[in-house]
């Protein structure tokens, strides 16, 4: 007894999203399962989400040797994402789900001991790389407005993994992301506002208007942050591709996306005494 069976997935490089091949084969052998390709705790720890998962949607677990690759192998692994592709690997290979559309679409998203799928960090950069093969995803349900900005990718919503075993043996049909943002934009300081100063609010007019760079310098409460925190509001609307790449950083971040500012200049005001490192971020993530 022999089997091999092949999920399409994605990584978390940065603001890049290259895929990965998430390769499960049965063989005989003492029950056990074994995660190869660089995979970190999180990885590992997802042989007992998925287990759970896959008893309590209804399905059996084999009880055969069972060994996955994460291809390549040299790109770090990280986070929850891998559940749902592994989960649908064992279950492909075991013969439990037909494996037909597995060559069409790409997989996404972190299982619950249920079966429920739970949203996952950086779903932007996976929905714009997606777009580019013209093949299908399927994410969590709660990715659902994050993932339909990327309008030239065909993206499908599951709430748990039956809804998605279901969809591959073409017994039910999956909802596609669909865009629900506020049909009025978010606030902004308005440049209105201020009193006075009337040469930095045409410097500020100037610099919008021509797209220049802007120095702010001067002695505390003269007015700088109050300024620069109205300039956004006398910017154009960012472009398709400027707004995406905007939203891609926000997506991976650990605040994550508000799709209702998706179209507003972002501003930031991190603090004066801010260190170089505190400003380009710093840990074990750095790509």
């Amino acid at each position: 007894m022999t089997k091999l069976a092949v999920v399409l997935s994605r990584a978390e490089f940065g603001v890049q999203a290259p895929q990965v091949r998430v390769e499960v084969h049965i063989s005989r052998g003492l029950p056990q399962l074994n995660i190869v390709g660089m995979p970190e705790t999180a990885v590992k720890e997802s042989k007992d989400r998925v287990r759970a998962a896959i008893m309590n949607s209804g399905y059996e677990f084999p009880q055969h040797r069972i060994t996955i690759n994460l291809s390549p192998a040299d790109i770090p692994k990280q986070g929850g994402r891998y559940d749902l592709p592994i989960a649908i690997g064992v279950l492909a290979a075991s013969d439990q789900i037909h494996r037909d559309k597995l060559t069409e679409v790409e997989l996404i998203g972190e299982l619950a001991l249920g079966g429920d799928l739970r949203p996952i960090r950086g779903v932007l950069p996976v929905v714009s790389a997606v777009a580019t093969t013209g093949r299908s995803l399927i994410c969590p349900q709660d990715n659902g407005i994050e993932a339909a900005l990327v309008q030239s990718c065909d993206c499908m919503l599951a709430d748990n993994l039956l809804q998605v075993c279901a969809w591959l043996d073409n017994v039910d049909e999956l909802p596609r992301a669909e865009i629900k943002l506020k049909t009025t934009p978010n606030p902004v300081p308005d440049l209105a506002d201020v009193k006075g100063q009337e040469q930095a609010k045409r410097a500020l007019t100037i610099a919008a208007s021509g797209q220049h760079n802007l120095l702010f310098y001067g002695p505390p409460g003269t007015g700088k942050t109050m300024l620069a925190s109205r300039l956004p509001g006398i910017l154009p609307d960012l472009t398709e591709a400027q707004a995406l790449e905007t939203a891609s950083v926000a997506s991976i971040s650990a605040h994550g996306f508000d799709p209702d500012t998706w179209s507003q200049p972002p501003f930031r005001n991190p603090h004066h005494t801010a260190s170089a490192p505190a400003l380009v971020g710093g840990g074990s993530d750095i790509y």
